[in-house]
């Protein structure tokens, strides 16, 4: 096991602080999850489901984004807060659709090609058993199996076509065990965007004092919500995730409200 006691050379205070951020990393690695028998076999089969995280940051941010655009060009150009409202809202229910029905369409393909690819490599398993076997041989090969346990693997696995086929499918295109949803990819990514999109429209609809100020500070507190939630699956700390997607948002609100300026009367 490491040793995290602190070294006597050297800066005592900076000693005793990298020992306890390597104490912090180690104990955040391991709540990552669980290694009892139960919660293994949870995870495994957990694995098997796609996550709706893609769906869900690619529906909020573009939410955000696009009404708050409109927001911003529509305020830049002068005009009152009825037209942004009427704009805003038609941006969130069409392009909301849009945005969910091309995601639908999209992941459909992806679901279609993967159950192209697994009659492609049934129909192979059934005509050329002998081909198809000497694959799997390779393919465990490369996972470091060799002699005895290697042909002990080979039969156990083609005894069993279905896992034989997944792990083909994931050795040979790279497919996990997953099957894509469609309906749960457009259902997440068109309520993503129905909840982050009316977020800039709020202080408009209420009539709330100085609507665009109080729209602008909302909306950065979106982006900045959705990115330091997704940091939960990257390795960026959350503030930095948060930043980059706060970032990113107010560069296309800018350039909007810019565009809305130039029209001004």
């Amino acid at each position: 096991m490491e040793n995290y006691a602190a070294p006597h050379s050297g800066n005592g205070l900076t000693s005793l602080k990298a020992a306890g951020a390597r104490l912090a990393d180690h104990g955040a690695m391991k709540a990552e999850h669980g290694h009892s028998r139960e919660e293994i076999a949870r995870r495994l089969q957990g694995s098997r489901k796609e996550g709706r995280l893609r769906d869900a940051v690619y529906g909020g941010i573009d939410g955000a984004v696009t009404t708050f655009a409109i927001a911003g060009g529509v305020e830049g150009a002068g005009f009152n807060s009825s037209v942004i409202i009427a704009l805003g809202i038609a941006n969130v229910l069409a392009d909301g659709f849009s945005m969910a029905a091309a995601n639908y369409l999209g992941t459909k393909a992806d679901l279609d090609d993967r159950r192209r690819l697994y009659r492609v490599e049934q129909s192979h398993i059934r005509d050329y058993p002998d081909g198809e076997r000497e694959e799997l041989r390779q393919i465990l090969q490369e996972l470091g199996l060799s002699g005895g346990v290697l042909e002990g693997a080979v039969k156990a696995v083609a005894a069993k076509p279905e896992k034989w086929i997944s792990l083909m499918l994931a050795s040979e295109y790279g497919l996990g065990p997953a099957e894509p949803n469609p309906v749960a990819a457009a259902l997440t990514t068109f309520l993503a965007f129905m909840l982050a999109g009316i977020v800039p429209l709020l202080p408009f609809i209420l009539g709330l004092p100085d609507p665009f100020l109080l729209a602008s500070a909302a909306t950065g507190l979106v982006f900045f919500t959705i990115g330091a939630s997704k940091s939960i699956w990257s390795l960026s700390p959350w503030w930095i995730s948060g930043l980059e997607t706060l970032l990113i948002g107010s560069c296309a609100a800018a350039l909007a409200y810019g565009a809305g300026s130039l029209f001004r009367g």
